[in-house]
């Protein structure tokens, strides 16, 4: 139901969001191989952030697996004096699918996300109960000590057929978007 071209968009829209968004500076690495390939935080981690795009013909899951240590937690609170590491994450986890949704808004108008909450990584192995038509698993390393997983699941309600060409994504301050 979801053509090759579609699953590759999904994947480039996904790999440029995440290089833009969960990098706290500028200058920060940001590496992403499948899982399987390299370090797989997914297979180690505790915790999940699970945030959805919905549209008339599709729903997709963006799925970003953590674990709170210190490497982690030092690195997205080191700009933020008085915050909690899960304030500061979701916020970032959330920037990361709003990019997602900027790029997906090109070929599907339609689109309203979830806010994002933490779930068990326990359930992650349900996803297929979903029957999805694409489902993927990568390993993310920051400035290569922050490690974190992520999954995308992508359900299709009919079929669909897309090429997105992604491009940098645009700079926001985090304004609230209406639906």
């Amino acid at each position: 139901m979801i053509s090759q071209h579609a699953k590759e968009s999904f994947e480039r829209i996904f790999h440029e969001a995440v290089r833009a968004r969960l990098p706290v500076q500028a200058g920060d690495s940001c590496e992403i191989v499948p899982a399987g390939e390299g370090t797989a935080a997914s297979e180690r981690a505790e915790n999940v952030v699970v945030l959805t795009i919905s549209s008339i013909v599709f729903r997709m899951l963006l799925v970003l697996h953590f674990d709170e240590d210190a490497v982690t937690r030092d690195y997205f609170l080191r700009n933020d004096q008085g915050a909690t590491f899960r304030e500061v994450f979701l916020e970032t986890c959330n920037l990361c699918s709003g990019a997602m949704n900027q790029a997906l808004l090109h070929h599907f108008p339609d689109l309203g996300m979830s806010t994002p909450y933490v779930l068990s990584a326990h359930c992650v192995p349900y996803l297929e109960e979903l029957k999805p038509g694409y489902l993927a698993t990568f390993a993310i390393a920051i400035n290569g000590s922050v490690r974190l997983g992520a999954t995308v699941c992508v359900c299709a309600h009919a079929p669909l057929d897309f090429i997105a060409s992604v491009n940098a994504v645009e700079e926001t301050s985090g304004e609230l978007e209406l639906f």
